[in-house]
């Protein structure tokens, strides 16, 4: 199983210090990738925690991609109402291009209502915008002599690297549907062995009946405070045919997470 981590691009970790620190330790002990979080708006009343200081998800992954070399870096979850398409699509492909292939892209809908408040976007609609949008970046990067058409105005859509791997997150029914139309992966939240089950049989169901294998299966959650439940917790989920996890790392300072990154480590040898 290949392991990753969370970087925080929020509250008092939330520093071109911090954050390339633990970028870079990261990928000194080997692990596998590393992941920014979006929100855009958060309000006062939900600020615990981060304070409302929170870094575009994207723009942090530039600079992660400059601050590493080889390992992976991916996001979950872009929310996909929250931003234009094409700037979007140009975002993506920028990353890809300038980590040299390493971005994975992990998408959703949203859920907090007063971040589209604060856009101006209707909350009801978030489904069909987020397939109208992963839509519209998977047609960018699959475009014939990379020329695309929006609103009636054809254009080159280049830089066009290869495609990231594209990964839903969610447990609904809504989510799996939505991995199996268009998506590589899944990202669900847990690595509870007997929840993730039948959420898992219900993927590959769904697989099976659209006639494809059933997507990667990357689960993203917090470590139980006890080693060996957290190594049994994986092993189970390994047996499931997960293939990656992601650590949800809570931590303020450089030496916070130099003390999550030697359990990583640990279970990563021992997952080997």
């Amino acid at each position: 199983m290949k392991i990753g981590t969370a970087i925080r691009n929020m509250g008092p970790a939330a520093t071109a210090a911090c954050i390339g620190h633990c970028a870079r330790q990261a990928e000194a002990a080997g692990l596998a990738h590393i992941w920014t979080v979006d929100h855009i708006a958060i309000p006062p009343e939900d600020a615990e925690g981060s304070n409302g200081r929170w870094l575009d998800p994207l723009a942090t992954l530039a600079y992660l991609a400059a601050a590493t070399q080889t390992i992976e870096l991916g996001i979950s979850l872009l929310v996909l109402p929250y931003r234009p398409a094409l700037p979007t699509a140009k975002w993506i492909a920028t990353i890809q291009e300038l980590s040299n292939g390493r971005l994975h892209l992990g998408i959703g809908p949203g859920w907090m209502q007063p971040e589209f408040d604060a856009l101006g976007i209707n909350r009801r609609h978030r489904g069909k915008m987020t397939d109208e949008i992963i839509d519209f970046i998977r047609t960018c990067f699959d475009a014939p002599d990379d020329v695309v058409s929006a609103n009636g105005q054809e254009f080159l859509f280049r830089p066009k690297p290869a495609r990231p791997p594209i990964y839903v997150g969610g447990m609904t029914d809504a989510a799996l549907a939505r991995t199996i139309r268009c998506a590589d992966g899944w990202l669900p939240m847990g690595i509870d062995p007997e929840k993730l089950q039948p959420r898992i049989e219900r993927l590959r169901e769904l697989a099976a009946e659209a006639g494809r294998e059933c997507p990667t299966i990357v689960p993203i959650a917090s470590l139980p405070e006890s080693q060996s439940e957290a190594f049994d917790m994986l092993s189970g989920c390994a047996e499931l045919g997960v293939s990656d996890y992601i650590q949800a790392s809570r931590y303020s300072n450089e030496g916070e997470f130099d003390v999550v990154l030697e359990r990583l480590a640990d279970l990563k040898a021992r997952l080997t």
